[in-house]
């Protein structure tokens, strides 16, 4: 029935005393279209303020520029009474608008005026028409991530280990899974190892005639700890004992010779060196003696590999053992002693408690671990930050374990008051990320050495991902740059993991957008750090909506199923992210020993998931889970709610 007869038969079948609640209804309908219209003439003006913005942008992103310009528009204003208003005469609550506001708006208007005068005027024409909303983000997710999969619509993305270099059947395990996009990290290895990694790739993706595109990050300019003095050349051997303190095994190494160290058997052995000469007239069987590093008598037993080839011995030690380099073996028989040679230094951290001080320093030469009545020091590797940061300044270490405030600034030192963790200590050590969320950095995303890392980019990649984009200005050089090597033909992914950048997010991707192929990385790691943890749920979904509106596909990143890849055990918790990440065009695990179970179970949420949602729609398909649950028999207990289908 068209809607100005259902409302003229509704106007007809009132009586007189329903006549001033139709006078109170009409006066609320009109109220509602004057809303209506006062939004539709913001997005015109939203178009002329942000006019330069658009008229930059590909050709065949301009309609998805309008759109997004259109949303930023009416989202300045709390639209929660307006919601409420058309939700009661059943219409549209401008909810799931982002990818066509204006049709949305006008579509709206239409329907309100026809209840109101009882006539129907069809919509004005719009940027994006409601029925091609999602369908450019569908295109503009096939050209950018590649096509669509089977059985579901969001890809997988990988990110390589550094033994996907070296280990082919490794990459093609993970294609066959389900990997859809391999992440090279220019942060790690070097352009000989990304370009035998993305061989692997494109050998395995045509192996399994599958589409797997190949994404390399930029390193950035990401801020670090400085290095600290190293520990003594010392290694622990301990073996493994019940409660009772009774002994399970002897704790295992490696005995090799120094001048061509061997590959232990077993991975994660320590290596221990002599030399060849003394290490040749040993036998298996042989027991070493020896007093270890803190004097202790200690007796070692060498047992024979499998294969001779391995050129040494495993060492087995019924008790703890600290060894140290130049630590006197001597085979029990008698013979001629030797010293062990050269072991690793240890790596040392720094003991923090909540109301310590700690020095942040220009210079990175190594740090001294210092005694307990001392400052602790270690270095920053951003000299900018001592030149821009303010007392009071919020400063995080680690991933946010270790977090404080400026308390003083020197032209060469912060000194940092740490307030958390609250309860306890933490260890911080060398190389681990600083975020600075309140200090304004004036540094370009793009470094020296993510210039040099562009020419392997675009002759390997087909996406290039620009990590801690803060302005449009980064993202302009970003362009500039591959224009100058030819990369064209790379599609680009903006990293949003900074406060600045979520800020500055609409002129970030109107810039971006003057490439036809442009997409957004949700970094939740950084991000939850920079903004606290308590907002991220609420930022990650604003750049959902955001990047829906310019039509861009989004790549959900950073710990997904993180402690099934590093365990083989998943929490229950990680799977509810994991299924609300099925929203997001792309979805990214990061490395550890179990990332092909990873693979294998995200590629099964995300086939699930697909049958339920499609962004913020839910899609309802029939479900069978509650087809045994009969009303006719109440008193039959039988089947239950999980009960056969009939």
């Amino acid at each position: 029935m068209p809607i100005e007869h259902m409302a003229g038969r509704l106007r007809g079948t009132q009586d007189d005393a329903e006549r001033p609640a139709e006078t109170a209804t009409n006066r609320r309908l009109t109220g509602l279209l004057g809303t209506v219209d006062g939004l539709l003439s913001r997005l015109a003006e939203a178009e002329l303020a942000w006019a330069e913005w658009i008229s930059a942008v590909a050709s065949e992103n301009r309609p998805s520029a309008r759109n997004l310009v259109h949303y930023w528009a009416i989202r300045q204003f709390d639209l929660r009474e307006l919601q409420t208003g058309l939700t009661v005469f059943g219409l549209s609550s401008l909810g799931r608008s982002e990818s066509h506001v204006q049709a949305t708006l006008s579509a709206v208007r239409s329907a309100l005026a026809a209840i109101v005068d009882g006539r129907w005027r069809p919509p004005t024409p719009a940027a994006v028409p409601i029925e091609q909303g999602a369908e450019i983000l569908r295109r503009h997710t096939v050209e950018l991530l590649g096509p669509e999969p089977p059985h579901r619509g969001t890809r997988i993305m990988v990110t390589l280990p550094s033994e996907a270099a070296t280990d082919a059947d490794l990459v093609r395990e993970f294609v066959r899974r389900g990997m859809n996009i391999a992440r090279i990290n220019c942060a790690h290895d070097d352009p000989q190892a990304w370009r035998a990694m993305a061989h692997h790739v494109r050998e395995g993706a045509a192996a399994a005639g599958e589409t797997c595109l190949v994404a390399m990050d930029l390193a950035g300019p990401k801020l670090r700890t400085g290095p600290l003095e190293p520990g003594p050349r010392v290694t622990k051997l301990r073996p493994r004992r019940n409660t009772l303190g009774q002994l399970v095994s002897p704790a295992r190494a490696w005995l090799t010779s120094t001048e061509d160290p061997m590959h232990p058997p077993e991975a994660g052995m320590v290596v221990i060196t002599v030399p060849r000469p003394w290490l040749a007239s040993r036998a298996a069987g042989d027991v070493l003696v020896l007093r270890d590093a803190r004097g202790s008598r200690r007796r070692l037993t060498l047992e024979a590999v499998d294969d001779p080839a391995w050129g040494g011995f495993v060492i087995t030690a019924p008790q703890t053992t600290y060894l140290e380099t130049g630590t006197v073996l001597r085979a029990d028989g008698g013979g001629e002693p030797t010293e062990v040679g050269p072991l690793p230094e240890t790596e040392r951290s720094l003991v923090l408690r909540a109301g310590d001080l700690l020095q942040l320093t220009r210079d990175c030469s190594p740090a001294p671990v210092q005694g307990p009545h001392t400052i602790p020091r270690i270095g920053c590797t951003l000299p900018e930050a001592f030149d821009h940061a303010q007392p009071g300044d919020a400063i995080h270490f680690d991933d946010g374990k270790i977090g404080g405030r400026v308390l003083s600034v020197d032209c060469d030192v912060l000194t940092v008051r740490i307030d958390h963790p609250a309860q306890g200590q933490a260890h911080l050590k060398a190389g681990k990320g600083v975020n600075m969320p309140d200090t304004d950095l004036p540094i370009s995303a793009i470094t020296d050495r993510d210039v040099a890392d562009l020419s392997a980019v675009v002759e390997l990649a087909d996406l290039v991902d620009m990590s801690f984009v803060r302005t449009p200005a980064d993202v302009g050089r970003l362009l500039g740059e591959l224009d100058r090597l030819g990369g064209d033909h790379l599609g680009i992914v903006l990293k949003i993991e900074n406060r600045r950048a979520f800020e500055q997010l609409p002129k970030l991707l109107l810039t971006a957008m003057r490439r036809p192929r442009v997409g957004v990385m949700i970094a939740r790691g950084d991000l939850a750090v920079e903004c606290g943890y308590e907002r991220m749920a609420e930022l990650q979904e604003e750049i959902l909506w955001l990047s829906e509106a310019a039509h861009l596909p989004v790549i959900w990143a950073t710990q997904v199923l993180e402690q099934l890849a590093k365990t083989g055990l998943p929490s229950r918790a990680e799977i509810s992210d994991a299924a609300m990440s099925e929203r997001a065009e792309c979805v990214m695990l990061n490395k550890g020993p179990y990332l092909n179970d990873a693979v294998t179970l995200l590629d099964n949420i995300m086939r699930r998931m697909a049958e339920h949602y499609y962004k913020k729609n839910a899609l309802l398909r029939p479900l069978r889970s509650w087809s045994g649950a009969r009303p006719e028999r109440p008193d039959d207990d039988s089947g239950g709610a999980f009960g056969p289908s009939p």
